[in-house]
């Protein structure tokens, strides 16, 4: 059958049964100058050592490897990563988030729970309302003031009733003064009407007689003068 050798999925050459290792790597090195530390040799997805079989033998290409420092770059990435359990970003095998599933469960658990917070809640409401309707456990007795202050009632009472008897008392007393002298009071409105009429007329006179005054004290005053007058002359 033979050993067919391929480079990238490119054939190249082709060899007998027989043929032993360091002769294939001769004929390969011959066929395209690759020398044997640039490639190994793969058949059926197994890396060839020292053994040869019959059938396709694939030539892969090493890669040659820098300084590296990727490994130790991922492990300082991976020491300021915080480590976390929580896992409701994952899916499940149908395809669901967790963190879907768990709240689906949180709110069945919520429904079924319903009732039962119904009746707390009414428990609640009917004690607050016994204790609001309960009588104080705290008592106010005092003796004093309980009898001053059912007296002060009493007290109000008679002197209210004192004050209306001494009112239409007074107003008796008016009445059968006012019917014994005979006379009406007069109005002060009537009374201030005549005031007035009294004050101008006494301002009239008097305006009158302080004229005649000064007129005939004038007239004396002149006589004396003219009396001068002629006697100078």
């Amino acid at each position: 059958m033979g050993i067919n050798i391929f480079i990238n999925s490119k054939y190249i050459i082709s060899c007998g049964d027989h043929i032993k290792y360091d002769e294939l790597y001769s004929r390969i090195a011959e066929k395209i100058n690759l020398q044997p530390e640039e490639y190994y040799l793969v058949s059926n997805g197994k890396r060839l050592e020292g053994e040869l079989s019959s059938g396709d033998v694939h030539c892969v290409l090493r890669q040659l490897g820098g300084k590296g420092g990727f490994g130790s770059m991922l492990r300082a990435i991976g020491a300021q990563i915080e480590k976390t359990t929580n896992r409701e970003a994952c899916r499940d095998l149908s395809g669901r988030r967790l963190r879907d599933i768990n709240e689906e469960k949180r709110v069945r658990a919520w429904l079924e729970k319903q009732g039962e917070r119904e009746r707390e809640a009414e428990e609640r409401k009917k004690r607050k309302i016994e204790k609001l309707l309960a009588v104080p456990k705290h008592d106010f007795k005092d003796d004093k003031y309980d009898e001053a202050r059912a007296n002060l009632t009493e007290k109000v009472n008679d002197a209210f009733e004192e004050g209306l008897k001494q009112a239409e008392e007074n107003k008796e007393k008016g009445v059968e003064e006012a019917t014994s002298s005979g006379t009406k009071r007069k109005s002060p409105a009537v009374d201030k009407t005549k005031a007035k009429k009294k004050k101008k007329g006494t301002l009239w006179i008097g305006d009158d007689i302080s004229g005649s005054d000064s007129d005939s004290d004038g007239s004396e005053e002149e006589e004396p003068r003219t009396q001068k007058k002629a006697i100078q002359n």
